[in-house]
C-alpha cells in the first residue's frame, strides 16, 4: 500500500508493478516506478511504542517481571513436576505483588480498575513461560473473573482482595468429561434444600466429573462450580456456585480430587478432576448477579428467557477468550523473532560467484516462509487491539443505552470468538514453520521451540474449540439479519428455520439483496479485476468482502434447500457445517485486514507508515493468494491477475527483507525470554 523511490542502482533486483496512487493518498507515500525504489528505515523504538499503544507502561512492567524470572524457562526442563508447579505458583504470587495481575479488578479491592490494561498485561506475559501465563489466566481471569462478573457485592467483599494477592487460590470448574463445549448440558446438579437454606452439589455419573480444571490438582482452595440448578423439583438451567474444595491442603468432605497427570505441555499448571458427593454450601454461595433463590425457595431473575439468561451469563466471561487469542499472537512473535534473527546469522550454500555462503534470509523461499507469517502477526496484533478495546468498553459499561449495550455485547462475542480462533491457529502454524526454518537447531529445547509448540497447542481448544467458535461467529452473522436467531444454539437456529411458514431463512437474511449489494463493493464494474491496483486497499478489502458475503449467502441457500426438502434440522446443519465455518472464517479475515488498514491510516506520512503498508499489502495479497482457487471459481480472479499477485508478493518480500530484523525487534521480546543461544547468539 505504499512505496517510495530510490536511486536505480539500489533496485535492480526489485521488480515493480507500477501501481498508481490511491485517490486521496499522498503521492510520495505510494510512488513506485520501474526506475527504482527507496528503502524506508524503521525506528525500532517508535514502532514498539506504536505497537504497545496506550498500555505501553503496563507492557513494560510485564517485560521487566519476565526478565527478573527468566530462570523459570530452564527450571521447566529440570525440576520435578510438583516442584515446577509450586515454582510457577510462587512466580504468579510474586507478579501479583507488583500489581500486574490485578489490573482488571476494582480499585477498592486492590485492583487497577482497567480491564484493557489487564488484557495488555496478560498478552505480554505470553513472551515468557506459558505455564505462568495459564496459571495467571486461571487464577485472575477465570476464577477471579467469575467472582467479579457473576457475583455481587457480598461475593466481592468476601473474595476479591485475597484472590488478587494470591492469598486465596481458586479454580474454574465448568468443563465436564462428557460435555465439553455443550455447557448447557452439564451433569453436575445443585439442588436447593429449603429446610437448611443450602445447595447440595452432586456429580451424577462419570460423564459429569469436572475435568482439565486448572489449579484443581494441587493449589486451589475454592472452586467456582457450574451446575444445573434445581429448585422445588424444577431445573432452572446452569448457574455458578462458590464451593470450598480444600481445607488446610486436604480435600473437603464430599469432594474428590484427582490429578490429570502429565500433559503435552503446560506441566507447570496443576490440572485436575473434581467430583462432588452431596457437598453442601450456603444459599449465598450462588453467584447471583443474574438470578437468585430466596430463603423460601423461590427462583428469581430479571431475565425471563432461560436461553438469554444463560448466554448473558457466559457473555460476561468473555475476557478469557480475548486473552487466549492475544497470548497466541504474542507467542507467534517470540517464534518469529528467534527464526528471523537466526536467518540473518546462518549461512548455507553459495548463491553466486562470491566465495561466501548465502544468509538464509536472503533466499526467496525463506522470505516466503517467514514474511507472510510476520505480516499476518502484525495484522492480528491490530485486530486484537480492536477486540480488547471492545471488551474494555462492554465490561466497563461504556455504552450509552441498554440497546447499545446489547448490540456491543453481541459484536464483542462474535469478534472475540473469531479473533481467538484465527490467532491461535496462526500460532500453531507459525511456531511450526519457524521451528522448521531453524533446522535441527530449532529442535533443541534450549532454543524454545519445544516449549512454544507444546504449550500453545491447547490454545486452539481451550476457552472454546476453534471450530465451535467459528460456528458462533456464523450465528452472529445470521443474527444481523434476523434478531430471532439471537440466543439460540446451532440446532435451535435450524429448528427455527424448520418452523418457518412463508418466511424462509433465505428471506430472513435478504440474501437476494446481499448478492446485489456485493456488486457495489467492486470498483470498476465488469473491468474491476483488470483495472484495480493490487496495492489498493479498496481492491483488497473488496475481494475479502465479496468472499464473505457470497459465502454467507451460500449458507442461507443451503439451509433453505435442506428445509424445503423436509430434512431433519440436525441433518441440515451437519451438511452445511463446512460452509458455515467457511463463511465465518472469511468474515473474520476481512475484519483482520480492516483493522490493519485502519490502524496504519492513523500514522502520519513517513518511513514507519511505508514499512507497515508493505506488511499490510503482503498480508492482504497473501490472504487472497491462499484462497485463489475460490476467487477463480467465482469469477473474481483471472489467471493473469493471480500470477501478478504472486509476483507482487515476491517483490514485497524482497522489500521487507532489509527491514525484517527491525520489524521483529519492535515486538520487544526481552532478550532473556528469547534464550536460544544456538540460534541468535548469547
Amino acid at each position: 500500500m505504499s512505496t517510495e523511490t530510490v536511486p536505480p542502482s539500489s533496485a535492480e533486483n526489485l521488480p515493480s508493478t507500477a501501481t498508481p496512487a490511491t485517490p486521496g493518498e499522498d503521492a510520495d507515500e505510494r510512488v513506485e516506478t520501474r526506475a527504482g525504489y527507496r528503502q524506508p528505515v524503521v525506528d525500532v523504538g517508535e514502532l514498539t511504542r506504536f505497537l504497545d499503544g496506550k498500555y505501553a507502561e503496563v507492557r513494560s512492567l510485564v517485560r521487566s517481571n519476565l526478565a527478573e524470572n527468566a530462570s523459570i524457562l530452564e527450571e521447566a526442563e529440570t525440576m520435578s513436576r510438583d516442584d515446577f508447579r509450586d515454582r510457577v505458583r510462587d512466580v504468579v504470587v510474586e507478579m501479583a505483588s507488583t500489581g500486574q495481575t490485578g489490573m482488571g479488578f476494582p480499585e477498592e479491592y486492590g485492583g487497577g480498575g482497567d480491564i484493557g490494561a489487564s488484557v495488555a498485561a496478560f498478552e505480554t506475559l505470553a513472551y515468557g513461560d506459558l505455564s505462568v501465563l495459564v496459571k495467571v489466566g486461571v487464577q485472575f481471569g477465570l476464577f477471579g473473573g467469575a467472582i467479579l462478573q457473576l457475583g455481587t457485592k457480598g461475593h466481592h467483599d468476601a473474595y476479591l482482595a485475597d484472590l488478587i494477592t494470591g492469598k486465596l487460590m481458586g479454580c474454574f470448574a465448568m468443563t465436564e468429561t462428557g460435555h465439553g463445549s455443550n455447557v448447557q448440558a452439564l451433569g453436575t446438579v445443585a439442588t436447593y434444600d429449603v429446610a437448611t437454606q443450602e445447595f447440595v452439589i452432586t456429580t451424577h455419573g462419570e460423564e459429569a466429573r469436572k475435568d482439565y480444571i486448572g489449579n484443581a490438582a494441587r493449589h486451589a482452595q475454592v472452586a467456582v462450580v457450574f451446575a444445573q440448578l434445581e429448585v422445588g423439583g424444577r431445573s432452572e438451567g446452569v448457574h455458578a456456585f462458590v464451593v470450598p474444595i480444600r481445607d488446610e491442603g486436604k480435600p473437603c468432605d464430599g469432594v474428590r480430587i484427582e490429578d490429570d497427570g502429565t500433559k503435552m505441555g503446560l506441566n507447570g499448571v496443576d490440572n485436575g478432576r473434581l467430583w462432588f458427593d452431596g457437598v453442601r454450601v450456603p444459599r449465598t454461595a450462588l453467584l447471583n448477579r443474574f438470578a437468585d433463590v430466596t430463603p423460601e425457595g423461590v427462583y428469581e431473575s430479571e431475565i425471563e428467557n432461560p436461553n438469554k439468561r444463560f448466554f448473558t451469563m457466559l457473555g460476561t466471561l468473555i475476557q478469557g477468550r480475548v486473552c487466549v487469542g492475544g497470548a497466541g499472537i504474542n507467542a507467534s512473535k517470540v517464534a518469529l523473532t528467534i527464526a528471523t534473527r537466526y536467518a540473518v546469522r546462518r549461512r548455507q550454500f553459495e548463491a553466486s560467484s562470491d566465495e561466501h555462503e548465502e544468509l538464509l534470509l536472503d533466499y526467496g523461499m525463506h522470505q516466503r516462509r517467514l514474511f507472510p507469517l510476520l505480516a499476518r502477526t502484525y495484522a492480528l496484533h491490530f485486530a486484537q487491539q480492536v477486540v480488547s478495546g471492545q471488551l474494555h468498553d462492554v465490561l466497563s459499561g461504556s455504552q450509552s443505552s441498554a440497546g447499545d449495550d446489547d448490540h456491543a455485547r453481541r459484536e464483542l462475542e462474535s469478534r472475540a470468538a473469531g479473533t481467538k480462533a484465527l490467532g491461535t491457529w496462526h500460532a500453531t502454524r507459525t511456531i511450526q514453520e519457524c521451528r522448521e526454518a531453524c533446522g535441527g537447531a530449532g529442535y533443541l529445547s534450549v532454543n524454545r521451540f519445544a516449549a512454544l509448540k507444546a504449550d500453545t497447542d491447547v490454545f486452539t481448544t481451550f476457552e472454546g474449540d476453534n471450530t465451535v467458535l467459528l460456528q458462533l461467529v456464523a450465528k452472529g452473522l445470521l443474527t444481523d439479519y434476523s434478531s430471532e436467531f439471537e440466543d439460540m444454539d446451532q440446532f435451535g437456529m435450524v429448528r427455527f428455520v424448520a418452523n418457518l411458514a412463508v418466511e424462509t431463512v433465505i428471506e430472513k437474511t435478504n440474501v437476494h439483496k446481499l448478492l446485489e449489494r456485493v456488486k457495489d463493493l467492486l470498483p470498476g464494474g465488469d473491468q474491476w479485476d483488470q483495472e484495480a491496483g493490487l496495492l489498493d486497499p479498496d481492491y483488497q478489502l473488496a475481494m475479502l468482502r465479496f468472499r464473505e458475503e457470497h459465502m454467507l449467502a451460500g449458507v442461507a441457500r443451503r439451509l433453505k434447500r435442506g428445509i424445503d426438502n423436509k430434512l431433519n434440522p440436525g441433518v441440515v446443519f451437519s451438511r452445511v457445517q463446512d460452509h458455515v465455518i467457511g463463511a465465518a472464517r472469511a468474515h473474520v479475515e476481512r475484519l483482520v485486514l480492516e483493522a490493519f488498514v485502519d490502524k496504519v491510516a492513523t500514522l502520519p506520512g513517513g518511513d514507519l507508515k511505508v514499512a507497515l503498508n508493505l506488511l499490510c499489502d503482503l498480508h492482504a495479497l497473501s490472504t487472497i493468494e491462499a484462497d485463489r482457487a475460490w476467487f477463480m471459481e467465482h469469477g473474481r480472479l483471472t489467471v493473469t491477475r493471480s500470477k501478478a499477485i504472486s509476483r507482487e508478493i515476491g517483490s514485497l518480500c524482497r522489500k521487507i527483507r532489509p527491514l525484517a530484523v527491525d520489524l521483529v525487534d519492535a515486538f520487544d521480546v526481552p532478550r532473556e525470554m528469547l534464550r536460544a543461544p544456538d540460534l541468535i547468539g548469547s
